[in-house]
């Protein structure tokens, strides 16, 4: 009676850790495919992007001016 009771113990033991292996190992390769990750950002920047609001807004000109002159060096350096 106790050998039946054991080996019915044995074989649940046996099927709970395959499936919890295997359960990890497919979990696993679906959080490092990039579907997923595409999937993360999206949800991240979705989130985000609301917070941010119009930062800003029109603090950028359409044209900016001309550079910055610079003085043209008076000596001739030799090497």
């Amino acid at each position: 009676m106790f050998q039946k009771i054991s080996n019915i113990l044995s074989i649940a033991s046996f099927l709970l850790i395959t499936s919890t292996l295997g359960a990890s190992y497919f979990g696993y390769k679906y959080i490092q495919s990039p579907q997923f990750q595409k999937k993360i950002i999206d949800k991240v920047l979705d989130e985000v992007k609301p917070l941010l609001g119009d930062v800003l807004g029109n603090a950028l000109p359409d044209i900016t001016g001309p550079s910055i002159p610079t003085p043209s060096p008076t000596k001739e350096l030799k090497f």
